[in-house]
């Protein structure tokens, strides 16, 4: 009933003002230091779970990590992709696509 009054009575006392804080992380308390170009074996390092075997064939085959943000299961299949790194690939792209997941940069060890 609350939720009614609130979307139904757009009077001058009801409007919501959104939080919104600059300082304030929006979903996490943990920031990347620095963002990492991916490409298809930064991807799929990311991934991990032994996905990253198939980097050279997947390079080779379809080439662009666009591509592979677009790649259906027949194809990774075809490819000769086994069926639970098909659905972490499949899984972790359509994270990615909604900005929901991106691999971690990996430092750089001296």
């Amino acid at each position: 009933m609350a939720w009614r009054q609130m979307l139904f009575h757009t009077n001058s006392s009801s409007i919501l003002v959104p939080f919104s804080t600059a300082g304030f992380a929006r979903f996490s308390t943990k920031s990347n230091p620095y963002l990492v170009k991916v490409g298809i074996p930064e991807f799929l390092n990311g991934i991990g779970n032994g996905v990253e075997s198939h980097v050279a064939k997947l390079e080779s085959e379809i080439g662009d990590f666009q591509k592979l943000l677009v790649t259906r299961t027949l194809r990774l299949k075809k490819l000769g992709v086994p069926c639970k790194h098909r659905k972490l690939i499949l899984k972790y792209t359509h994270k990615y696509r909604l900005g929901l997941w991106r691999p971690r940069a990996q430092p750089i060890k001296a």
